[in-house]
């Protein structure tokens, strides 16, 4: 009676869900484009970032593509209540980064914060879920308290990448000496520009020795 009146329906093709499917259906999952696994972005990530900001690690599941299913799916997380989605993907790379070396060293995971008014509305990261689950599987803290955004400018939407970089929020670092010495891994659900991840960085890198990684969900 519940699912006649509630039916689970696929957050990207809005098809209904068979017993077995969980939040995507099959023909989706297998239609998704998914990075290399033996990788995971990390040069492609690497290169966006290169001589901007010292990055260890990189990981990201999927490859943004306008009108694509990746975009579908974000816009479930983002826009139609889906936060589910989030802890999804957060088990999927998760089950990953937890059998490789390279993630063997980082000591917590923080997530891109969102501006005060923004969450409020949303009423979720987008990150969040995602960030949990990495940290479960890979046996470390998850702390959403101590990198935050203090003001929001307008919409950058149709700022050019330079203007954008130089208008962003401005975050902030509640306890710096807390990061001291430390392997973050800094997790979002997806990387456009990469300005948002950059000023991000900038505030991290402000404690000593800090190491910065990053995963996401999406790399357009």
């Amino acid at each position: 009676m519940i699912n006649l009146l509630f039916p689970k329906v696929c957050a990207a093709c809005k098809s209904l869900l068979l017993t077995e499917e969980l939040l995507i259906c099959t023909m989706c999952r297998h239609s998704l484009s998914v990075v290399s696994n033996q990788d995971f972005g990390e040069p492609i990530i690497k290169q966006l970032f290169f001589g901007k900001i010292a990055i260890q690690n990189a990981s990201t599941l999927l490859k943004f593509e306008k009108r694509g299913i990746t975009q579908k799916l974000l816009h479930s997380l983002k826009y139609q209540g889906k936060k589910d989605l989030s802890s999804f993907f957060g088990k999927w790379l998760g089950s990953e980064l937890k059998n490789s070396p390279r993630y063997k060293e980082v000591d917590l995971v923080i997530p891109v914060p969102l501006d005060s008014k923004r969450l409020k509305k949303r009423g979720y990261n987008q990150a969040e879920g995602f960030g949990v689950e990495i940290a479960k599987a890979l046996q470390i803290p998850y702390l959403d308290t101590i990198l935050f955004k203090e003001s929001r400018a307008k919409s950058q939407v149709f700022k050019k990448r330079f203007n954008r970089f130089q208008s962003e929020s401005v975050f902030k670092v509640a306890q710096p000496k807390l990061l001291d010495k430390k392997h973050i891994l800094l997790v979002d659900d997806i990387i456009t520009t990469g300005a948002t991840i950059e000023k991000c960085a900038q505030q991290l890198f402000k404690s000593k020795q800090v190491k910065l990684s990053l995963a996401t969900i999406a790399i357009a």
